[in-house]
């Protein structure tokens, strides 16, 4: 089922160069279809929409019912029961308190020769969130609407559109609704894949176009950001799930078999590697994987990640695993280590880290705070979690006084001329002749 490997070693290279190299299954065929699809939307609208929306999600949907109506939006948060909204809004709290140490302001700095310089921070207009519906509406990712849409409303964004795909029956799950009405989804529409993706980025008659596209979704999904990237803001193409376990023999087997098992059930795609010192450790991860694994519902899907993406490297020593993490950069590092804390300063790629045998990777899914929007497939070495600079834009104020004109034009005038920009050059020296 899962590997237990020594590194290092050439099979150790061989199966770090197939997770590292991992990709969702697109090629030149799916992305044209992609392409065919963002082209009929913006050509036709809402028509190609509810085209799309028909064929794949709900047959009977009815024209001009794209948008979820507020009366809807009411009666499906009359359905929920009490003790999720108290969880929701715990959820909703600690998501909050976390990004609000993110958030920016505007800066200005004036000099005595009368140089005025800042950065003007503001939100963009508005954003559009993907938030996938799951199995036909009945496993929504509730945690998707919180994650992306706090940062938005915190950055103070204004307008804040939801998409996610309908059932077959035009509904959408009565949890999602209520989800996105506690924390001020402006509009929500019955539209998912490439098509709403679309939507967002080009405007209908029924969709206003956004500024922002977020959210996970399918390889339809992420596509279609990836090609609308530029036409507007995306937060990242999002690739598998990932976690990346590190145990010194402190360690206990069957939290860590679990853990592995919470990515790998997302699709065979997912990544579940331990990395540790322990041999013994190593052998009873995997007794425990084959014991969990056989009452996991997904337990096919799951058998298929670790089998092709899974596995478990023994190294000599713990500085030797660091080294190995740093280098896969994984979306999801956990640290099972006696003194965790002491060798934390080691960890450079990560998108985020779970410390200690009592913080699982789905503490970070759904309540502590932090977003759970990472980089994958090795962007932790240069990117980062979702958070509320993804919905503002800065804007450089620039005023410069004559004073501090004249001293820096001829400077400003000798770099222009070494770039051959003469017509550079000479807006600043025609100032200069005025002077």
């Amino acid at each position: 089922m899962i590997e237990i490997l020594e590194y290092p070693s050439e099979r150790a290279e061989e199966k770090i160069s197939r997770i590292a190299l991992r990709r969702p299954g697109a090629d030149a065929e799916l992305e044209a279809k992609v392409i065919e699809i963002l082209r009929a939307v913006k050509a036709e609208g809402d028509a190609a929409v509810m085209r799309y929306t028909r064929r794949f999600d709900a047959p009977e949907l009815q024209d001009g019912r794209l948008e979820v109506s507020r009366e809807e939006i009411e009666a499906a948060c009359a359905k929920v029961d009490a003790d999720f909204m108290s969880i929701l809004r715990t959820a909703i709290h600690n998501i909050e308190e976390f990004h609000k140490r993110q958030l920016r302001h505007s800066h200005f700095t004036t000099a005595p020769d009368g140089t005025f310089i800042g950065q003007a921070v503001r939100p963009v207009r508005a954003a559009g969130v993907y938030a996938p519906g799951g199995l036909g509406g009945q496993t929504p990712l509730i945690s998707t609407v919180l994650m992306n849409v706090i940062p938005a409303k915190l950055a103070g964004v204004g307008d804040i559109a939801m998409i996610t795909p309908p059932g077959k029956d035009g509904g959408v799950n009565p949890f999602l609704l209520a989800a996105a009405r506690e924390v001020g989804v402006t509009r929500i529409y019955r539209a998912g894949s490439a098509w709403g993706v679309a939507a967002l980025a080009y405007g209908t008659e029924s969709i206003p176009p956004v500024d922002v596209i977020v959210g996970p979704g399918n390889i339809y999904v992420a596509l279609a950001k990836k090609l609308l990237a530029g036409e507007v803001g995306i937060d990242m193409i999002a690739g598998p799930s990932e976690i990346l376990v590190l145990a010194d023999s402190s360690a206990r087997a069957d939290y860590i078999a679990a853990d592995l098992l919470s990515q790998a059930e997302h699709d065979a795609m997912a990544s579940s590697v331990c990395i540790t010192t322990e041999e013994n450790l190593a052998a009873q991860i995997c007794t425990e994987l084959s014991r969990q694994l056989a009452t996991l519902p997904r337990a096919q899907t799951a058998a298929a990640s670790l089998e092709r993406f899974g596995a478990v490297f023994v190294v000599r020593e713990m500085e030797t695993a660091f080294e190995l993490a740093n280098r896969i950069a994984p979306e999801h590092l956990e640290l099972h280590l006696k003194e965790p804390f002491l060798w934390l300063g080691k960890v450079e790629n990560a998108g985020a880290v779970f410390i200690g045998e009592y913080t699982p990777e789905p503490v970070g899914d759904y309540f502590a705070g932090p977003n759970h929007v990472l980089p994958t497939a090795g962007a932790a070495r240069f990117a980062s979690a979702l958070g509320v600079d993804d919905f503002l834009k800065k804007t450089s104020v620039i005023a410069y006084s004559r004073t501090a004109f004249e001293r820096d034009a001829r400077s400003i005038i000798r770099l222009a001329e070494l770039e051959g920009l003469s017509a550079h050059a000479a807006s600043v020296r025609i100032r200069l002749g005025n002077s």
